[in-house]
C-alpha cells in the first residue's frame, strides 16, 4: 500500500511533463500543416545541381 504514495505523484509528474510538451509543441506550430509533408516527397522537382 505504501507504493501508491510513490507511484501516484510520479505518474502525475510524468503526465504533467507530457501535457506541457504537447502544449509547447502546439504553441510552436508543430501541428499546423499535417497534409503537406507526406505529399512533398511525391512532388517531381528537378535537381538544379545537375
Amino acid at each position: 500500500m505504501d507504493i501508491i504514495f510513490v507511484l501516484l505523484p510520479f505518474a502525475l509528474i510524468l503526465a504533467g511533463i507530457a501535457a506541457g510538451g504537447y502544449i509547447w509543441a502546439v504553441k510552436r506550430g508543430q501541428f499546423d500543416d499535417l497534409d503537406t509533408p507526406p505529399l512533398r516527397m511525391l512532388a517531381d522537382e528537378e535537381d538544379s545541381k545537375s
